[in-house]
């Protein structure tokens, strides 16, 4: 499809060792410049969508194909996959103790580089846009010496994974819930943080139960997911929708559908 950046193709997949089946012929589109909405109620199958598309191994594609770019997108190495423009952001981001932030973005910027035959970029410069991208997110500057989320708020770590999107500046941004587990105002910082990042040629997923987020980054496109399958898409107003009449009616319908 003409400027499609994701072509999801009947995407079926199984998570664990009880090959237990969470996506049923998943079908979703996303073009440059897009901002794609997903919500739908725990274990529809949200994150088992960011986490097949970054190639986490625990998750097993059992049919259909994803292609990012035009290219075999689940042929690739998850490091492929980053390195090819796919970043993911954690719905809950763990602790990395004794790696210092600032040098766990700089070797994962580096990375990017060299795949692209670039230079390496010095400690120098880096550590100068680090401190110009940390403001977007409102980030403090002694948190980026700290190790990678060590002693970090719930916010603040939420935060981070807008920093290190701001810094790997990726083709398609995957975000898992963003906006869990904070309050009104981290909220805000943090899709404040992400509607700078939106651009003409970069396409964003963003997952999330709650409609609140999507009035700072207002999205293109809102797909509900039931029982890992999209069953309603819309513009902005269907988040709407789903605020004022919760997820039950859409699992009805759903359940109606594969009965008739």
């Amino acid at each position: 499809m003409a400027n499609a950046m994701l072509e999801i193709r009947n995407l079926d997949a199984s998570v664990g060792v009880a090959d237990v089946e969470i996506l049923k012929g998943l079908n979703m589109t996303v073009r440059r410049g897009e901002v794609h909405a997903i919500m739908g109620p725990n274990g529809s199958g949200k994150s088992t969508l960011a986490y097949v598309l970054a190639g986490h191994p625990g998750y097993v594609v059992t049919g259909g194909e994803v292609l990012f770019e035009g290219q075999n997108l689940l042929a690739m190495e998850p490091e492929d996959r980053a390195r090819a423009g796919l970043f993911l952001s954690f719905q809950h981001p763990v602790e990395v103790p004794g790696v210092r932030l600032s040098e766990f973005l700089r070797a994962g910027y580096n990375s990017i580089r060299k795949s692209r035959g670039e230079e390496e970029m010095s400690a120098r410069l880096f550590n100068q846009m680090l401190r110009e991208k940390a403001q977007l997110v409102e980030m403090e500057p002694s948190l980026i010496q700290r190790s990678v989320n060590e002693g970090f708020s719930g916010g603040e770590r939420k935060r981070n994974e807008v920093l290190q999107m701001a810094i790997l500046e990726p083709k398609l941004a995957v975000l898992d819930e963003p906006d869990s587990g904070l309050d009104v105002d981290a909220v805000r910082i943090v899709a404040n943080g992400i509607e700078r990042l939106r651009r003409s040629d970069r396409a964003i997923i963003l997952i999330t139960h709650y409609q609140r987020i999507l009035d700072y980054v207002v999205p293109d496109y809102v797909h509900v997911i039931v029982d890992g399958r999209i069953v309603k898409s819309g513009d902005k107003d269907l988040a709407l929708e789903v605020e004022s009449v919760g997820y039950d009616k859409y699992e009805e319908e759903l359940e109606k559908s594969l009965s008739g």
